[in-house]
């Protein structure tokens, strides 16, 4: 039982990694920017850390993860400006050294957060009112980036997906299975890590360049929300009507929130289109 387990855990972080990079080369980093924020990662990483430790663990879990987020958010936008930064002010520096630095800096901007979060016993309403704070003032920031499409199609070499899905999957194998020995405080900390975003960041950082990072970064915020909708379902469902159906109906819950965000995005652009014209 472990074992299959321990295969699902890597199949289904492979796939979500794989199938995010689909998107932003079929359709645009824009989409893809927006579906990082659908509760894949976090979907597994909780879903397994309940399935392991029992359905009240992941709930308590499912708080630390709501205030997390805002500590994924500080990831993304380090990444965004120092990776901004290298790309114009060293004009030197290859594109993997800028992956590289954008990503160390990411990461312990993301732990120094995530470690004073864990120092207090947030309740549920103060953890998601923190990370809406967070995603409204992150939007704000990262608003005036433009949008950038990709080129050149089919570039993403199969073996660099692979490589970067794998890093998806190891990140959810070591949350999950530490989950016990971390306590829920750090399991729902780590839960927030933006698990198959940031493979997919330096996927297509490296293939595409910075521009395109840029676009995902700047619109992952606004499907932010679908991943906080989903946590607050985690938290009161789990406990209530279990693992499987508790999952469920929190991912109903984030694709309607998904679903409506989409609707009032099209609506604002043909206001703003039908404004241009007159």
């Amino acid at each position: 039982m472990s074992e299959f387990i321990l295969i699902s855990k890597i199949l289904v972080s492979i796939l979500a990694v794989l199938g995010l990079s689909f998107i932003a080369e079929r359709v645009s980093p824009k989409v893809a920017g927006i579906l990082s924020g659908y509760p894949l990662g976090t979907a597994i990483a909780l879903f397994y850390i309940g399935l392991e430790n029992g359905e009240q663990f992941a709930a308590n879990s499912a708080v630390f993860t709501l205030s997390g987020f805002s500590a994924s958010l500080v990831l993304v936008y380090v990444y965004y400006r120092v990776s901004f930064a290298l790309d114009n002010q060293v004009s030197s520096i290859s594109v993997p050294m800028n992956v590289a630095i954008a990503s160390l800096c990411s990461i312990i901007a993301f732990l120094s957060v995530g470690f004073l979060l864990t120092q207090f016993e947030l309740a549920l309403l103060p953890s998601l009112l923190l990370s809406i704070t967070a995603i409204i003032l992150f939007g704000y920031r990262l608003k005036t980036i433009r949008d950038a499409k990709v080129q050149a199609k089919s570039k993403l070499i199969g073996r660099v997906l692979l490589l970067r899905a794998l890093a998806a999957a190891a990140i959810v194998v070591g949350i999950t299975g530490a989950a016990k020995l971390i306590g829920p405080n750090w399991s729902g900390v780590f839960s927030a890590f933006p698990i198959t975003l940031f493979p997919f960041l330096l996927i297509i950082h490296l293939t595409y360049g910075s521009k395109q990072v840029h676009t995902i970064i700047k619109h992952y915020p606004y499907g932010l929300g679908a991943l906080l909708v989903y946590a607050v379902c985690i938290v009161n469902l789990y406990p209530t009507v279990g693992l499987r159906l508790g999952t469920l109906l929190a991912f109903v819950a984030a694709s309607i929130y998904l679903l409506l965000l989409a609707l009032l995005q099209k609506r604002l652009s043909r206001q703003n289109l039908a404004r241009n014209l007159s």
